[in-house]
């Protein structure tokens, strides 16, 4: 990373908007600040929360001494306020770009949109782009494609960020409870509106969802274990709709991979 920082002009952080702060990297803003590199947040997946709570993270990151923009890469919104963006953080007349973040944040999808074509392959699976590769997306614009840079922490952590598929766990139930846990507590009724499964204790929850869709063993035990593997994967897919809302005072609050 340290060698994609040093051949760029602007760093795009790539962040998913729907829980920003479980996406972010402070050790990559960090090591570009020291190497005097432009940070962009890009506050990707606008298209899966309220436009009030959209604006609430860019006013949020811009409080913080960072330039951000929401944008929906796959449905092209927002495109123009990040090519003014770029612009404003370089004033060179030809930008070297690092789109950095997390796996499955949708940093190849954005490199399509800078690029206004499909020249990049893009995946739903978490570590799809493997290698940093240089592209040219207009005249004046470079574009550096970078792997996910992934943090440290336990597997389910990794899964509720969207950086571990969860057919990767061993154990799905303990992050899907956690999940489960955050939902019922920060967007009460969403998970029954979802599922139709009426909420309560995570594994209770879990059990009653097994029965619904079918996932029984021998003797007609609720595969829990499919059920949560169903829920992570809808929240990664952006099924289930959940999201968080910006800290209104201080610039600290819980994420779900805590």
């Amino acid at each position: 990373m340290r060698r994609v920082l040093r051949n760029a002009d602007v760093v795009l952080e790539v962040l998913d908007i729907r829980d920003p702060l479980s996406t972010r990297s402070r050790r990559l803003e960090e090591m570009a600040r020291r190497m005097g590199k432009p940070v962009v947040v890009v506050l990707n997946k606008s298209d899966l929360v309220p436009r009030s709570v959209a604006e609430g993270w860019v006013r949020y990151f811009r409080g913080m001494g960072l330039p951000a923009v929401y944008i929906s890469a796959s449905k092209r919104l927002g495109t123009r306020m990040l090519w003014r963006a770029i612009r404003r953080a370089s004033g060179r007349d030809v930008v070297v770009v690092a789109v950095t973040g997390m796996p499955n944040v949708g940093k190849s999808t954005i490199i399509n949109v800078l690029r206004g074509r499909h020249g990049v392959g893009t995946s739903p699976i978490p570590g799809f782009t493997r290698h940093a590769t240089r592209l040219r997306a207009a005249t004046w614009l470079r574009v550096i494609d970078t792997p996910g840079v992934v943090p440290g922490g336990s597997k389910e952590s990794l899964a509720l960020r969207g950086a571990l598929r969860p057919e990767a766990l061993e154990d799905p139930v303990v992050a899907a409870a956690r999940l489960v846990e955050t939902v019922e507590r920060e967007m009460p009724g969403l998970l029954e509106e979802t599922y139709g499964v009426e909420e309560g204790e995570p594994h209770v929850f879990l059990e009653e969802l097994a029965r619904r869709r079918g996932l029984l063993g021998k003797g007609g035990v609720p595969r829990v274990d499919e059920a949560a593997r169903i829920v992570i994967r809808d929240w990664q897919a952006g099924r289930l709709r959940f999201y968080r809302r910006p800290p209104r005072a201080d610039h600290s609050s819980d994420s779900i991979s805590r």
